[in-house]
């Protein structure tokens, strides 16, 4: 992996020097916060790989370089407004990108139109030369048109282009977005994994046109000498008398309305902050993990400013684990319903995130088991805890007879139900999961599992205990029917044995000249209907464990 962070960076470095004398621009990033980035590509997350490459190449551009960072889905679930520009365009603004994107999470919808229209205002690319470079693992969920936004922004901008890496899309779903791209004049890159990333974003980051040499600037008068190089710097702690937080905490900068409202925004800084602020009011916005609080100042000429902003937060750490001493269960939801939130934050795996103190509701999820607890917090403290949910796990797999070959094809299918019947005489469904090797992680209870194979179904009662791991392998007793009728337009398998009134049960069919499917042992009939409506009939013994090919002509 360090060879490749090597390799990419070299690449960056060498793009940005051929590029040198070039017309300056300022660029926006556009990524994609969206759910579907949970999805892996060769066993890691998509969104993992994102913020990595995007932390590489990012090491490579130049302090002087002004990039933006905007992210969408990243707030709130089916949201199509969910938009927001974390770092606006700035110089030496890589660091900031980095750890904002490493702070996302990734829950909501895609709407990539509107995001990349807001991303070009924010570049006025009306005025300026302008560059937005759009990540993104799938389509426009929100109604918006790429395309014709792209004709939008490239007939009223100023040199205005957007690249776009399509990550992890198909040739297919890669046209609809592409236009987007070719509309504007800028390039549509398809990326399938985490080099493929990382080559892409060399060429649409790393290689965009540097600032172009300026004549040096005539000589400016000399400061005064009692003027402070900044005149203000906050600072932001957990608690009162704690130390500074000065990584991962954020800043947000408005002016002050007359009414002491939040106005204008001024801008968004990260860790510890120093800089300068013109005369007048201002609220301040403080954010440390899903804790922040405001403070309003008034600064005015000569003087500087150092305000203590205390956030009243803790640090809760979970661990959730299936049974005591396990390992932590990755794929388990943490929820965290913390003190002043209305939509519950949803984590995976161990978690560590700073919150506003008090008590704290975890609820922990894994599999069919799941556990809440109230967790008290206190202001500068850190309270790190292994939450135990209690399931076991389980895989099934059907074989066709006890110890014979196991089924491994389509149609197999697998239920779970409480052992107890209700007063109704019907059992509670707890899950459900296809194909071999089907995982279920169960609270501890008396369970029947429901196996079906084709037209074979079997059921299996089993018993669930906390930590236990077990395999159940349900002998279905059936074996396997191959049906060829040249010429057919429909083959139905039937139970011989007519009813009362002379019908007999079909048990399956298929609109070919070819049926395969599993059937328990017994006697069948097989009847092919011909295209000019006429059938054949034939008879067929199934014997467990075995294949059985059938011609009916």
């Amino acid at each position: 992996m360090a060879g490749l962070a090597r390799s990419v960076a070299a690449a960056a470095l060498l793009l940005w020097m051929t590029t040198l004398g070039l017309a300056a621009d300022r660029v926006v990033i556009v990524l994609d916060a969206s759910g579907s980035m949970w999805a892996q590509i060769d066993g890691k997350p998509k969104l993992e790989i994102a913020r990595e490459s995007l932390r590489t190449v990012l090491q490579s551009v130049p302090a002087d370089r002004e990039i933006g960072f905007m992210a969408y889905g990243h707030r709130e679930k089916g949201s199509c407004e969910d938009i927001e520009l974390i770092v606006p365009p700035q110089a030496g603004s890589a660091a900031a990108v980095s750890a904002a994107a490493d702070s996302l999470k990734f829950i909501g919808k895609t709407p990539l139109t509107s995001a990349v229209k807001q991303a070009a205002e924010a570049l006025k690319y009306t005025e300026d030369k302008a560059t937005v470079i759009l990540i993104t693992d799938g389509l426009e969920t929100c109604k918006g048109d790429p395309c014709a936004l792209g004709k939008e922004l490239r007939a009223a901008g100023v040199d205005f282009t957007v690249n776009v890496v399509g990550f992890g899309l198909t040739a297919d779903e890669g046209k609809q977005v592409a236009c987007l791209a070719d509309n504007t004049g800028g390039k549509y890159i398809q990326a399938y994994d985490e080099q493929a990333l990382q080559d892409a974003l060399v060429e649409t980051i790393a290689a965009a046109p540097a600032p172009a040499l300026e004549p040096a600037p005539a000589p400016q008068p000399a400061p005064e000498a009692e003027k402070p190089e900044f005149n203000f710097m906050p600072a932001v702690v957990l608690a009162e008398g704690g130390d500074p937080v000065t990584d991962g905490n954020s800043w947000e900068i408005y002016k002050a309305s007359s009414d002491g409202t939040r106005g204008d925004y001024v801008t968004t800084e990260y860790g510890a902050y120093k800089g300068n602020l013109e005369p007048g009011g201002y609220i301040v916005v403080a954010r440390y993990g899903e804790a922040r609080t405001e403070q309003k100042i008034t600064v005015e000429a000569g003087r500087v400013y150092k305000p203590l902003v205390t956030l009243n937060a803790g640090t809760l750490i979970i661990h959730p684990r299936p049974s005591e001493g396990a390992d932590v269960a990755d794929g388990a939801a943490v929820v965290i319903a913390y003190p002043g939130v209305d939509t519950p934050a949803t984590y995976y795996g161990d978690t560590k995130v700073v919150l506003p103190a008090g008590d704290q509701k975890v609820t922990v999820r894994i599999g069919q088991g799941e556990i809440t607890e109230t967790i008290p917090l206190t202001a500068g403290r850190i309270v790190d805890k292994d939450i135990i949910v209690g399931v076991g796990h389980v895989v099934a797999n059907a074989y066709y007879i006890a110890g014979g070959d196991k089924a491994d094809g389509s149609g197999i299918g697998f239920k779970v139900f409480k052992a107890r019947k209700k007063i109704d005489g019907t059992r509670q469904k707890v899950a459900h999961a296809y194909g071999p090797d089907s995982k279920f992680d169960l609270p501890p209870d008396d369970y029947v599992l429901t196996a079906t194979v084709d037209l074979a179904v079997v059921e299996q009662p089993f018993s669930v205990k906390v930590g236990e791991h077990q395999d159940l392998k349900i002998a279905i007793n059936a074996g396997v029917l191959a049906v060829t009728a040249p010429g057919a337009s429909k083959i139905e398998i039937f139970d011989p044995k007519k009813d009362i009134n002379g019908n007999r049960k079909s048990l399956g069919y298929a609109y070919d000249e070819k049926y395969q499917a599993a059937l328990p042992a017994g006697d069948y009939a097989v009847v092919a209907e011909q295209l000019d409506n006429s059938s054949k009939e034939s008879t067929v013994t199934i014997k467990a464990g075995e294949r059985t090919e059938l011609t009916v002509q």
